[in-house]
């Protein structure tokens, strides 16, 4: 239905097809590129058209008025379905960037001027705590093979280095210097690797997981087949279900960000709350954000509340 109330009502303009999908992802990461044709997916199914491209072009050719209403109609379709405010801004924001890369190109004159939903970011800072990762590493002492070897290399990269589960998961053998004790990885936001210092633990960690997976060029984090095979690259989805399988096992709700968030709070902790020096582990690019880390660490609502019903 949605699909002959744009196609009735849109402007004849040039297809963008291949050109603008090119123009979008093109210069992007390859982790960034699933995510938004992910997104694109989702929205190509909202409207029942056949493919990401046909549901872009519907888009472009449906004139400034009628695609912001589209994208506010599939705003609340995605609230009805009980999403996340995070979930859906990220799709929001994909629908905004390929009208943007639209627009630069002279494929259309407009914006989309859709607005977020108002979210509350880092509600839960604190993730599991240094005893919840040092329960999961105890989880997996008892596996002497490739799996626990090389699950034991991801906790110690998401916690020891706070690292995000797009970095880890990028990360190939050629990245990786163990007798240097670093690794290179692509930040978030960033078109350049930047080299980390590899504490002992971490290296340790590491070595153990290349002499499973061997010396081979290719991704340093593969999955697993039968008798521990290496497979091809393990996806951000891949490290997220692992994660919470460890955690599981322990009694615990934890996800990948979640051991950067205990890293984070624990760095936060171990400094007294010097929030400079942890910017520069944690690699945020706006130190207010570590603002939230530090009052949901130290409860400052909560000693608020407790002076004031004093």
């Amino acid at each position: 239905m949605e699909v002959a109330v744009v196609e009735r009502e849109a402007v004849q303009r040039r297809e963008p097809g291949r050109e603008l999908m090119d123009a979008w992802l093109g210069g992007r990461s390859p982790l960034t590129v699933e995510a938004y044709r992910r997104d694109l997916l989702d929205f190509t199914a909202y409207l029942g058209a056949d493919s990401p491209e046909r549901a872009t072009e519907i888009l472009l050719g449906a004139g400034g008025g009628q695609a912001n209403l589209v994208a506010l109609r599939y705003r609340a379709a995605l609230l009805e379905r009980g999403l996340s405010p995070a979930t859906i801004n990220r799709k929001l924001s994909a629908l905004r960037s390929v009208v943007k890369v639209g627009r630069t190109i002279g494929i259309v004159d407009f914006a989309l001027d859709v607005e977020n939903v108002r979210s509350e970011p880092y509600r839960d800072t604190r993730g599991p705590g240094v005893d919840g990762y040092r329960a999961m590493l105890d989880a997996l002492s008892v596996r002497q093979d490739s799996k626990g070897a090389r699950d034991r290399a991801m906790l110690h990269l998401l916690f020891d280095l706070g690292l995000r589960r797009a970095e880890v998961v990028s990360l190939d053998l050629e990245h990786l210097d163990i007798a240097g004790e670093s690794v290179s990885i692509m930040g978030k936001g960033r078109r350049e690797r930047v080299s980390l210092t590899l504490p002992e633990p971490t290296c340790k960690a590491l070595a153990e997981w290349i002499s499973f997976r061997g010396e081979e060029d290719g991704p340093l984090f593969t999955s697993l087949g039968k008798g521990g095979a290496p497979g091809g690259r393990l996806t951000g989805r891949g490290l997220h279900k692992i994660v919470a399988a460890i955690g599981a096992q322990v009694g615990l709700s934890v996800w990948p960000h979640g051991l950067r968030h205990a890293a984070i709070t624990t760095a936060l902790d171990l400094t007294g709350g010097d929030v400079r020096s942890v910017a520069r582990f944690s690699r945020h690019l706006d130190i207010r954000v570590l603002g939230r880390y530090d009052d949901n660490r130290s409860d400052m609502a909560g000693q608020v509340a407790a002076l004031v019903a004093g």
